[in-house]
């Protein structure tokens, strides 16, 4: 019997770990065509963790690898062999990205607060492996660094630039106490995102009678009935805690009560009395910042943060802001005088207050300049702007789209493009679009790269998503947006583009890989080609008659353009200027709510108008690193943007104008990282930026 047993045994395969390894789809190469796409319909959350930890591994003993290289050091057995590690991690975090932030459900939520540390605790042990960086600083201060090309060279100053930036030449104690703080930091990043996702899914406004949807937009009421629907609420409709719903129930509702309490939980995410209040844990994040700038010499977190990116010091940023700051706040109270002599007229005693600044202002508007936001509307179909904001694309980047259904996606709502350029008809990549709003899904809207374009291992072509909140209405009717939400459709396209006209041999220096000050640039610009009477006249159609916006419209929404500049302008300013003294604090024991109210009293904000993003909520800069004392990137960028539109305005051909457009392709939106941004911009435009034409585009006094 025992013979027969050991004889079966034998016969019966031994599974080993390496083939477990493989038997996981996310550690296996991308296949099919476009040099392999994500096998979407392949994976499960349960696959996450154990193939982003085999991974990791992977990664570190291919950088070990080339640190204890026997070799003298070259370009490219250090620096190119660092440029192809790493491809599984890559890939298996791409898709742990798609769930955290389109995806995330309370299956995958122990899992990301498990493994996002574990990014960290491996930047932590690349930044700090001596050996490899001792190879890197060999190569930037070895004579022949010469002999490499332009983009070999910064690619190498890259490198270097971010190992120092990151302690590697800091003691061995302050590198091991970074390393503990990153982890930490990652573990607060992840909780506090969960927390504002949970306040943003938990709180919504119900509409209880047909009174609650008074002067809502066709729309709009029919989103919220669906919404409540989704939701399984015995009430008529329901107004979700999300910028995309609550934005224009503010603009249209006649209901101030409502639109009071509609305000009221949109503003409080993170600050309420419950489990998911974030306001001591953005300040453990800021503590634990200005920690870890110190052990790597610097004075505030801010002065670490800024220490790559254009501005380079604090001082710049903050000397940009306020000179923009004044003559913003001045519009604001005048636009606030003319809203208010409105509520006089209609009998009201009240003073304007936050949650009536849009519904007002839409009334201003519409009597000032006959623009009136339902007017608009009508022609602008989500659908319809896709297909124009493709057609600037092809315009002036000499691209072309088509739909193709061979792809996999990660949710049914999700669809892919074929990018090639028009002239050679040579594919560049994959455009991804998941446009609608569903639960476990971050509020905003923003592009992702899931692959980046590179030629390093062969012609890699970049896979780029964009992922916005519009809200689904009734099934087989066109979903319409405001004139807001067409100009953020345009800006994350612009960052989809900057992917995908990509042009450069090195991942590492790809796309939008470029300083963040300078990289909402290429963004913000694009917006500009929304107004435009081609744009207008092919793709605004009325959505019943399919009869293009009338011209006459068409001037009456320039005249406004610059409309309610003074809100917009001081409602991300406010932000970017307390996340900066945030992050000049040396020793941040404060109360958030105590030191907003003192911030923005002391930079005199009108009553009526509240921070973009509130402290408690503020994603940008405590769910991440990337945006910590940089929101001020935004404006920094807007005049960039701004004197690059001018370029167009001043030739012939206006924003179509091909000259213009092709330098703005070479020198900016093909080059990635390539090249210093300063130095670029100057190929392109001819001389540096100034914040003059961006006075001049809000309409603002210029000083100067």
């Amino acid at each position: 019997m025992k013979k027969i047993i050991a004889t079966l045994l034998m016969s019966i395969p031994i599974i080993t770990a390496e083939a477990q390894n493989n038997q996981n789809p996310l550690l296996k190469n991308w296949t099919g065509n476009y040099g392999g796409v994500p096998a979407f319909n392949e994976y499960k959350i349960s696959d996450l963790k154990p193939a982003i930890k085999i991974a990791i591994q992977e990664k570190l003993d291919e950088y070990n690898t080339i640190a204890n290289n026997p070799k003298p050091a070259t370009f490219e057995n250090t620096i190119v062999a660092m440029e192809k590690a790493g491809k599984k991690l890559s890939q298996a975090k791409a898709v742990f990205d798609i769930y955290s932030s389109n995806l995330n459900t309370p299956e995958f939520e122990p899992i990301e607060v498990e493994v996002t540390p574990l990014f960290s605790e491996l930047n932590s042990k690349i930044y700090q492996n001596k050996k490899l960086f001792e190879r890197i600083e060999t190569i930037y201060n070895s004579k022949d660094k010469s002999k490499l090309t332009g983009e070999q060279q910064r690619l190498v100053w890259y490198h270097y630039a971010n190992f120092v930036r990151e302690g590697a030449k800091a003691s061995a104690e302050s590198k091991a106490k970074v390393a503990k703080i990153n982890q930490e930091l990652a573990s607060l990043f992840t909780k506090f995102s969960q927390n504002q996702l949970a306040d943003e899914s938990n709180y919504y406004l119900e509409l209880k009678t047909e009174a609650d949807f008074e002067g809502l937009p066709a729309e709009l009421k029919n989103a919220a009935i669906a919404e409540a629907k989704e939701r399984k609420l015995e009430v008529k409709g329901c107004i979700a805690n999300t910028r995309s719903s609550i934005e224009p129930f503010l603009t249209f509702s006649s209901r101030r009560d409502l639109r009071e309490k509609a305000f009221d939980i949109f503003v409080k995410r993170g600050d309420n009395s419950n489990e998911n209040n974030n306001n001591a844990i953005l300040v453990q994040i800021l503590k634990l910042r200005a920690q870890k700038a110190k052990l790597l010499g610097f004075k505030t977190f801010a002065d670490w943060s800024l220490s790559n990116t254009m501005a380079q010091n604090p001082e710049k940023t903050m000397e940009l802001m306020l000179s923009v700051w004044q003559p913003a706040v001045a519009k604001a109270h005048e636009d606030v005088a003319e809203m208010q002599k409105m509520v006089e007229v209609e009998g009201g005693k009240f003073k304007i207050a936050p949650w009536d600044y849009r519904y007002y202002a839409e009334k201003v508007r519409k009597e000032k300049y006959d623009v009136d936001a339902n007017q608009i509307k009508p022609y602008l179909q989500l659908e319809k702007l896709r297909e124009g904001m493709f057609w600037v694309a092809g315009e002036v980047f000499n691209l072309n789209f088509k739909q193709v259904n061979n792809v996999p996606v990660f949710h049914q709502d999700v669809r892919v493009w074929e990018v090639s350029r028009k002239n050679s008809g040579k594919t560049v990549g994959l455009f991804y679009f998941d446009p609608y709003a569903r639960k476990g899904k971050r509020s905003g809207a923003w592009m992702t790269a899931y692959r980046e374009q590179s030629r390093v291992d062969g012609e890699v072509l970049t896979l780029v998503s964009n992922n916005c909140n519009f809200i689904k209405g009734n099934d087989n009717e066109p979903i319409l947006i405001s004139w807001d939400d067409a100009s953020t459709l345009f800006h994350e396209f612009g960052h989809a583009l900057h992917g995908l006209c990509s042009d450069v041999t090195y991942p590492s220096l790809s796309g939008t890989n470029t300083p963040r000050d300078y990289v909402e640039f290429p963004s913000q610009i694009l917006e500009r080609w929304l107004s435009t009477p081609e744009v207008l006249n092919k793709f605004a159609l009325h959505y019943q008659t399919k009869e293009p916006m009338p011209m006459t419209l068409v001037k009456r929404i320039e005249d406004a353009a610059t409309f309610n500049e003074g809100f917009s302008t001081v409602e991300t300013i406010s932000s970017a200027l307390v996340d900066m003294k945030l992050h000049l604090l040396e020793n941040p024991e404060i109360d958030p709510r105590d030191f907003e109210k003192t911030t923005l009293s002391e930079l005199k904000m009108p009553s009526e108008i509240v921070m973009r993003h509130r402290i408690p909520q503020f994603g940008h800069i405590f769910s991440g690193d990337d945006y910590a004392a940089g929101y001020y990137g935004y404006l920094w960028a807007d005049v960039i943007s701004a004197d690059a539109t001018e370029a167009f305005t001043e030739s012939k051909g206006g924003l179509y104008d091909k000259e213009v457009s092709k330098r703005l392709l070479e020198n900016v939106f093909s080059i990635g990282n390539t090249i210093d941004p300063e130095i670029a911009y100057k190929k392109y435009r001819g001389k540096a930026a100034t914040s003059d034409a961006l006075m001049r585009a809000r309409n603002f006094r210029v000083t100067r």
